[in-house]
């Protein structure tokens, strides 16, 4: 099976490479625009209890939907291609790091950030300098999640035309081709384990020496 699956890759080298290179870029890109819209909003509604509770709420129940039913409802409003999948992946991104997001600002210690606005900190100064440096191991820990979630929901691009790995699983489903198959499932997995190994690495190297599990 697997001498299958390799021989099926080195009949078919452009077409892997290309398939990869989109998927990739699918999904680094999905999770950049997730994050760019998330953390800033995070940052905002975290201070606001009403409007934080309510976003988290939002984000919970969006984290319930299928990325499969995400990707059939933005079909009818923006058609099909790359640009779509690309919109639909950071809507699926979007909800855990928005909620790890508010989660880690809330969890700031207050005694801190009120020894630091009575040291005459601005509250520009206070967000960079405190808030974020000991927020940013929770957020990190959101974009691990957002990250595995979109690597694996680009595979389901393929539904509407996004292109990636997922051509190959299926086109392998469809003919029962199974070493096909394989060549799209194998790399969406070591790309989903080595992203989350890479976020799990920055997670715990931005954590406090004190607080690192042993």
């Amino acid at each position: 099976m697997l001498a299958d699956t390799w021989n099926y890759l080195l009949a078919h080298p452009a077409q892997f490479s290309r398939a990869l290179w989109v998927h990739i870029t699918l999904s680094a890109s999905a999770l950049f625009l997730a994050a760019a819209i998330s953390i800033p909003a995070g940052i905002a509604v975290a201070r606001r209890s009403n409007w934080s509770l309510a976003v988290v709420n939002i984000a919970n129940v969006a984290r319930t939907l299928p990325s499969l039913a995400v990707l059939a409802l933005v079909m009818p409003l923006l058609g099909t291609g790359f640009a779509p999948a690309l919109f639909a992946l950071t809507l699926i991104a979007l909800p855990p790091i928005v909620t790890h997001t508010i989660t880690a600002m809330r969890g700031v210690d207050a005694d801190v950030v009120d020894a630091a606005i009575g040291m005459g900190m601005t509250r520009s100064a206070l967000l960079w300098q405190v808030e974020l440096p000991m927020a940013l191991p929770v957020i990190f820990a959101g974009l691990r999640t957002g990250a595995v979630q979109v690597i694996s929901g680009a595979v389901l691009a393929a539904f509407i035309g996004g292109g990636g790995l997922g051509d190959f699983i299926t086109a392998g489903v469809a003919m029962m081709a199974v070493p096909q198959l394989l060549v799209g499932a194998v790399p969406v997995a070591l790309l989903a384990l080595a992203s989350d190994f890479l976020f799990g690495a920055l997670q715990r190297r931005m954590t406090p020496q004190g607080l690192r599990a042993p």
